[in-house]
């Protein structure tokens, strides 16, 4: 039991780490854009993970990564900075009042029929991706210890406690005002995409995963002070407007 502890441990840790950022994907993107397509995709990123676990097993740690890394980390990205930039200008406007979404706001929730395919790819993406490097992470600690069962059990018990964490935070992500949500989830796309697709290109970062923190201060630091930016243009914009109606 003394030499199993670890391995059990160990796996426990690194898988916690790659489901939080799976989890953290999956409640934002669920709250921004809605619950159904966003499930449906993380169901299917499952589905797919589940399928190549079972055909590669052993050979899984084989499989080069940074190349889907790279792919996913930039995809990420792109959709990350396009939500930041109109969080930014929404919070600008806006500020942090407001629990619930006008009809006449610009909203990035899916009101049509069907499947919201930027939900469903984004959510089965990080998924995926995630749930790849959890597997990873279970081949390679659990066969180099020769205790690959019990490191399959601590893998997908770190699944199972951050995913029921997440799930009941969910409620209160949902409470959130959206345009200050839309901010905080492009925050984080764009922190794990760059992330992922610099990783993808062979960069080492510094303190490995503890460098995600830094990023997301980075850019959380140029969020605000753009926000700041665009509300000082559009004070300025209203003293303005209410000079030239004084003058007339």
């Amino acid at each position: 039991m003394t030499a199993i502890l670890p391995i059990l441990i160990t796996v426990f840790l690194a898988s916690s780490v790659e489901a939080i950022e799976m989890v953290t994907i999956v409640v934002g993107l669920g709250a921004t854009r809605g619950w159904r397509s966003t499930l449906l995709g993380a169901a299917a990123g499952f589905v797919v993970l589940a399928v190549i676990v079972a055909v590669f097993g052993l050979a899984l740690s084989a499989i080069p990564i940074a190349p889907l890394r790279l792919v996913i980390g930039a995809l990420l990205l792109v959709f990350g900075l396009q939500w930041l930039r109109k969080g930014v200008v929404r919070v600008a406007a806006r500020g942090f009042a407001g629990m619930q979404v006008d009809t006449n706001q610009d909203t990035e929730v899916w009101t049509g029929k069907g499947v919201d395919w930027t939900a469903f790819v984004l959510s089965f993406k990080g998924v995926l991706l995630e749930g790849l490097e959890v597997a990873f992470i279970v081949v390679s600690v659990g066969a180099t210890a020769g205790q690959l069962g019990p490191a399959v059990a601590s893998g997908a018990a770190a699944l199972l406690v951050v995913g029921a964490i997440g799930a009941v935070l969910s409620r209160l992500v949902a409470r959130i005002p959206r345009s200050f949500l839309q901010l905080v989830v492009g925050l984080l796309l764009t922190t794990f995409g760059s992330f992922w697709a610099t990783e993808g290109l062979g960069v080492s970062w510094p303190g490995g995963d503890v460098a995600i923190l830094g990023l997301l201060a980075l850019y959380l630091l140029t969020a605000v002070i753009n926000i700041a930016v665009e509300r000082r243009g559009a004070h300025r914009g209203r003293l303005t407007m209410n000079l030239s109606e004084v003058a007339r």
